[in-house]
């Protein structure tokens, strides 16, 4: 039996007055959503919760861990760090944290929406108005189908 599925199983429960949570198999391990974005994950047993700059020294101050792995032969961080273990017993703490993460999520999603996009080679020249040469072509064709 894999050891994080127990852990799976308790999460809806967990995080019953934060809201609504989704759990799907991924990576060898678990994304936990909300609305349908993911704010947590669970690993080797253990649920990790998501961060940014705004919120992680709550993590670090309570000395939690990022959710690691190796990546071309290198430990890497990321922006996961392991919940607090009193989630489990208190259902307010385990809404707080989640706000937390999910308040993360949130960021995140509003700075990627400000961010202009890079368009690939393909997609920029679909995108690029077309010359009036082209236009009067493309109207004067569909004109004599007409």
């Amino acid at each position: 039996m894999n050891p994080s599925s127990g852990l799976v199983d308790e999460l809806p429960e967990v995080f019953e007055r934060f809201g609504p949570v989704q759990v799907r198999r991924m990576f060898g391990g678990y994304g936990i959503f909300h609305d349908g974005r993911m704010f947590g994950l669970v690993a080797g047993g253990r649920l990790y919760l998501k961060t940014d700059d705004e919120n992680r020294a709550q993590f670090v101050d309570k000395k939690l861990a990022p959710f690691e792995y190796m990546r071309s032969n290198e430990l890497t961080a990321t922006s996961y760090y392991e919940a607090p273990a009193e989630i489990y017993e208190d259902r307010d703490e385990a809404a707080r944290w989640a706000r937390l993460a999910w308040d993360a999520v949130l960021r995140k999603g509003s700075a990627a929406a400000r961010k202009p996009r890079k368009l690939g080679a393909k997609n920029a020249a679909a995108k690029k108005p077309a010359t009036k040469k082209a236009a009067a072509k493309k109207s004067a064709g569909a004109r004599g189908r007409a």
